[in-house]
């Protein structure tokens, strides 16, 4: 995933690229290329307990909060974030949300996307996350013949690692190695204080996942790594081996 010039990473919440998949986008940007993040709500409700804490907090001044948060964890990595605000808790995605997340691939033309799983029994807006991208990105690219609308190539799709990756179906079949990001992974997630809670589960999860990565490759130096699920087959022109 490393060479991907032009990546679209998509969470139901303004936090979710934070702590699933800081480090691949991170790489990307390194390596020249872009990345955009696109929060479907900024996790108002649901997702921002510590800010609810404080005496006479509001929906709007959480919002703020979490944007200006979403932002600077984005800047950290040298990404763009984007909010559609669509509320959370539950999550609903419209025709309107819909279409506007169509165009967005269309506009921005991914390498690749990155999701949710399709089912998450601990949070209802993960999933519904999850259908909205599949039916954008299905809905940007057409159905391989001339259309009434513009069309792109099909972006891969993969899934980032969810809390309870063994509840969610998530079989991860690409580990990438973000060690030489990882400092700024750890930047992104201490800039999300309203859930520190989740700061120091996904660093040692990134060590965990290392040691796993470790072991398939045989590759040593590798102490940092975060896991995907590629859904979209890949297609080569011969079989693939070490790389």
């Amino acid at each position: 995933m490393t060479g991907v010039q032009r990546l679209l990473v998509v969470g139901a919440h303004a936090a979710d690229f934070v702590w699933r998949a800081a480090g691949v986008i991170a790489l990307v940007t390194a390596n020249g290329g872009e990345a955009t993040v696109l929060a479907l709500s900024y996790g108002e409700r649901g997702e921002s307990g510590e800010l609810w804490k404080e005496p006479g907090q509001t929906i709007e001044r959480v919002k703020a909060i979490r944007h200006e948060q979403a932002e600077q964890a984005a800047h950290a990595l040298g990404a763009r974030f984007l909010c559609f605000d669509l509320g959370d808790y539950p999550l609903e995605v419209d025709r309107e949300a819909t279409e506007r997340l169509a165009q967005l691939i269309r506009d921005f033309r991914p390498e690749a996307i990155i999701t949710h799983t399709p089912v998450d029994p601990f949070n209802p807006d993960h999933p519904v996350a999850h259908e909205a991208v599949q039916r954008a990105r299905l809905l940007s690219s057409g159905a391989g013949v001339a259309s009434a609308f513009a069309t792109v190539e099909p972006p891969p799709l993969y899934y980032f690692e969810p809390h309870q990756p063994e509840l969610c179906g998530f079989v991860p079949n690409i580990f990438v190695d973000i060690t030489p990001v990882y400092e700024k992974k750890l930047a992104a997630m201490q800039v999300m204080a309203s859930q520190q809670y989740l700061q120091r589960y996904y660093a040692e999860l990134a060590e965990r996942r290392a040691n796993h990565a470790r072991r398939i490759s045989g590759i040593k130096d590798i102490r940092y790594a975060e896991a995907f699920q590629r859904v979209t087959p890949l297609v080569a022109r011969e079989l693939l081996g070490h790389g």
